[in-house]
Order: structure tokens, then sequence, then C-alpha cells
């Protein structure tokens, strides 16, 4: 899930490896290597607009899983146990630091026990406390997957709490309290003092944490279920004016009842005074206003990318453009409960990567992919089907199907974002080399909150486009949360796996790695199982995006640093006075 789309998050692996990673772009690199822009004064007032193309799936803490999206909330309404800082060192932005516990947590029980304690002081928006039954409730709504659907799911295969035969949590939720007893065993209260139990080791629990809001508090009283999608109860130093309007947008203003003694300014300065969040103007728009430094967007930031048509007048600006790598690999998921094996595998043997690219604008935007585990990710490694994919070949995926006995020409749907032209000129360069292999291709641009429409599990799409990023930096958090059926299929959802994709093999590996008792031997078990995912054709990779950025002239210390997941971080921007 990403805007961009792609879900970017940052984190540092417990090995002390730091690299800048994502799931839901962030790092350093790309053409102008700029990580950091706009100086400015850390004066706080003035109003700052945040730009956005379309609308956000959600903004329920618990279902919240597009990086910018996390990033944007962690800093202004949403606060953690531990949290990642601002800073522009790597590895001190993806080192958690204590946020509303008193620190970063105790382990026991070789990591299989969490205890955290909450500080004194801190308060939701109502002026009640913050209470450990706050973070248990939070915690619980996580199993609802019929209720609280697309947010992240890693707590369903970790905490300690029966399963099934088919390895689904028996545990349903606050709603049904269908095995609430033992969810009661799972996470305990005393006073101030939480403690999580898992089946299995975690031992970088506060790094999903601090990546994630699957652990947040939230205040039953306030839970709405399905209608608390577009609702913010907030704990942080803004909260939302009024009403959400879902393509509109909202307002955030100063929360009276944070109070920053609580916090650091390392975590959050919240320097402006309001932050419109606007939703609906073009991508073309939004470009448009910012390199034109138009009244309206001179306090103006976006989570769109500059568009290949303007990157020359972009990277003409100075100090108010930037170029960062992202640590997303963009992918195609063919729907295995429509297509065979045999037309996923036509299917990936045509994909045009070269088209793909050069629609989207060239080297200054992407690079191609071969895994969709980034390189910079801890146990990554080509995979075999997907090496050196290039132009595709047509006459190979033609051949693939005539063996099969397959009738053509084939007709396929093809699901992708639809927002901008960049994204239809991408889409058609694809389907201009699938129709020459056999397929009769219908694109379908989607143009509203694109992630909650590709995981209605019904969906009539037979591939679909998305991006991911490492939760933190593992393989773990990409090909588990991605192609695990038993945290994602549901009758309402098909979670993260937006090809309905199950394999008994790859939970298996999913299940070992989890076990291993080395970080080698985890790392053997995830490439042996993203190897069952090549074989299966269970997706196929496309390209490592670049990020491109403007910001208006008034906009201060803009940082897209590691913590932000490459996104801006409102944790430090400010408004020029």
């Amino acid at each position: 899930m990403a805007n961009n789309r792609k879900r970017l998050l940052a984190a540092t692996a417990a090995t002390a490896m730091t690299v800048a990673l994502a799931a839901c772009g962030g790092g350093s690199g790309g053409d102008n290597n700029k990580s950091s822009s706009s100086s400015g004064s850390t004066k706080a007032g003035g109003t700052l607009t945040y730009l956005f193309a379309t609308p956000l799936g959600h903004i329920d803490p618990q279902r919240v899983y597009v990086g910018r999206d996390i990033t944007n909330f962690s800093r202004t309404v949403y606060r953690q146990l531990v949290t990642f800082p601002i800073s522009s060192d790597v590895s001190k932005a993806t080192t958690p630091v204590p946020d509303l516990a008193t620190d970063t947590g105790t382990s026991t029980e070789g990591g299989k026990v969490w205890q955290f304690t909450i500080k004194d002081g801190v308060k939701w928006q109502d002026g009640s406390d913050i209470t450990c039954e706050d973070f248990k409730y939070g915690a619980s709504r996580v199993f609802a997957t019929d209720v609280i659907t697309g947010g992240p799911n890693y707590l369903l295969s970790y905490l300690d709490v029966p399963t099934d035969a088919d390895g689904v949590p028996t545990y349903k939720g606050p709603y049904s309290k269908q095995g609430q007893a033992d969810f009661d065993k799972a996470i305990t209260c005393d006073g101030k003092t939480i403690t999580y139990h898992f089946k299995k080791p975690w031992p970088d629990f506060p790094l999903a944490i601090a990546a994630l809001h699957m652990m947040d508090p939230y205040k039953q009283s306030q839970d709405k279920g399905e209608g608390s999608n577009f609702t913010i109860f907030s704990d942080g130093p803004y909260m939302l004016d009024g009403t959400w309007d879902e393509n509109k947008g909202g307002t955030l203003v100063r929360n009276p009842n944070y109070d920053p003694k609580t916090d650091t300014k390392e975590n959050r300065q919240a320097l402006p005074d309001k932050i419109v969040m606007d939703i609906g103007k073009t991508p073309e728009t939004i470009n448009d206003l910012l390199i034109q430094d138009s009244p309206e967007a001179q306090a103006a930031v976006t989570g769109t990318r500059v568009l290949p048509q303007y990157i020359a007048q972009a990277s003409g600006l100075g100090d108010r453009y930037s170029n960062v790598e992202s640590p997303y690999v963009d992918y195609l998921q063919p729907n295995t409960k429509r297509l065979s094996l045999p037309v996923r595998q036509a299917l990936a043997t045509a994909t045009n990567i070269t088209g793909w690219i050069t629609a989207g604008g060239g080297e200054k935007f992407y690079k191609p992919a071969d895994s969709i585990v980034n390189p910079s990710v801890p146990g990554y490694q080509p995979v075999e089907q997907f090496k050196d994919m290039g132009a595709g070949n047509a006459d190979a995926a033609k051949k693939i199907l005539t063996d099969a006995g397959i009738k053509m020409p084939y007709p396929i749907t093809f699901t992708f974002d639809g927002s901008s032209e960049t994204g239809k000129n991408q889409a058609a360069a694809l389907a201009d080399t699938w129709d020459k292999s056999g397929f009769k291709v219908t694109l379908n641009p989607l143009t509203d909150a694109y992630y909650p429409t590709i995981q209605d599990p019904n969906a009539k799409s037979d591939i679909t486009w998305a991006g991911w990023g490492a939760d933190w930096p593992s393989a773990l958090t990409v090909t588990a949360p991605l192609f695990d059926s038993r945290i994602n299929l549901t009758k309402n959802s098909n979670g993260q796996d937006y090809g309905n994709y199950s394999s008994k093999e790859f939970n298996g590996l999913v299940d070992q790695a989890q076990q291993a008792a080395t970080v080698d031997e985890q790392t053997k078990y995830l490439q042996d199982a993203d190897a069952v995912l090549g074989k299966d054709y269970a997706y196929i990779p496309l390209e490592i995006a670049l990020f491109n950025w403007v910001h208006g002239s008034k906009v201060a210390n803009f940082t897209t640093d590691a913590a932000s997941n490459g996104y801006p971080d409102l944790g430090a921007i400010g408004v020029k006075q």
C-alpha cells in the first residue's frame, strides 16, 4: 500500500545493520543524492499545506499501512510506545526511542515476552489519561479481520493465542469477543505496565512498534468499527478540526491536551499552527503549483512525485528540488484464482520492464528489479525467473500459451493506479507487449483510494499493480506479509495478497523462518520462500522507484530523512515566518 502509492518504512536491524527501507521511499541516493534541503527558522506558527492527488484509504491507526500516511500521522496525531526520531543520520533515524513508554521495552524468554511502562501525564485529546487498557484494546482490533481490514497483520502470527487447523487465530477481535479469554492471557495490564506474550521470539518487536501503528492505543469508547476508518482521536500535538472528508481531506490544529513535556523535539517539533491536508488536485496540477511556486503552494509540500514531463523544470529549482532512492519495489501480482500457472508464466515472460521504465520517465525515476525484495534488505537474492527480463519476449510467451493448449487471444484485465497520465502510459507499454504475446488486454485504471479497492478478494482483475518495501530490515517483512494466505485471505479481504495466492509450501517456509535460531538460518528459509514465489509466478517484479520532490519557497526545514519513509517529514517541517 503506498502513496505513489508504495508504502515505505525505515528501520534498523537488531544486528545493527542500518539501511533505509520501507513497506509502505526514502534513503539517500539518486540523481542529486539529496535527503534534506530548505533551511529555515524553527519558529512555530503559520499554516502548512500537504497536497494529495487521491484520497487516503485509511486514517484509522490499526488500518493505516501507507508509508507516507504512517509517518504523517506519527508526527501529528498518533503516538506510539516507541518511535523513530527526526535525524539526518540514518542509524539514529532508524533506531527506536521512547515515545508514550518510559523506555524502549524489556524482553525476556528469548524475545517471547516484552514489557513496557506508560509515561505519566500522557493524555487523549479529551483530557483523559492514556491507559494500559487502551494499548491492549488497540492491539485487539488487529484480530477483527472482517472489520479492521487492510492494515499490518504481524500480530496474528506472533501473539500467543490459539490457532485453528488452518493456522488462523481463534480470537476474532473485540467486536465478536470470540476467544477473548485467550487474548486476555496474551496481553496483560498491571497498572501502567503492559506485557505482550508471543508464541515465538520477536526480538525486533520495538522496530515493529516504531514502524507501524498496529500497536497504537485506541480508546474503546471512541471505536465505531468500520465507521472509525475516517476518524481521528488524537494523542499527539495536533487534532482534527471537525471531520475528515474522504475526498477533500481535513485540517489539523493544535491539541490543547498534548503536553510537550511528555515528548521530545527529536520526535516532533510541531511547528505549524495548522496543517491543511488538501485532497483532490491532479498530479499535474500539484506539479504546476509547486514548480511555479504559486501563492497557494508556497507553504506546501506533497507526497505526489514530480512527473516525467516536469523533471527538467524541477531539477533546476535548487534546494526546492530533491531526489532520493526509495526502498520500494513496484511489482505485478497475477490473480492465482483466475489465471493458471502457464498463463502467469507467459505474462511474466512477456512483461516489458524496459518499456514500463521508459514510459515512467527513465533512469531518473526507476531502475529494474529482479525480486520483490529490495537489494538493500538483508536476505535479498535475485529470483531466477526474473533475471534480465528487459523488454520481454513475446515469441517465448506465445509458445508457452500454445504448448499449454490455451486458446488465444487470452483475455486479461490489468488493474493499475490511473491517477496520472504517466501511470496510464506505463500500463499501455505493458499492454502493447502482452497483446503481441497472445493476450487481449483490458486496462482498468483506478483513480479512487487504490489499495482498499484491490483488496477485494472477488475483484474481476487478472493482474494488478502494487508496490512494497520492508517494514523493517528483514525479508520476513516483505514476502511473509504479502503472500502468507493464513493472515491475508478472508471472505471480505485479501489483505496484502492482492492475487489471492495460497501455498502450503511457502507458508511452511515462513513458519521455519519465524522459528529460526539464527539470522543466517532465517535468511535461507526466506530465500527459499522467494524461490517458491518465483516458481509459482506469484508476482512479477518491475522496478525500484526513485523519488523526485518539489516544495514551496516558504517551507522551512524540508527533509526526507530515513525516519520519514522518504516522504516530507512533518516532524521537522515548518513555515517561514
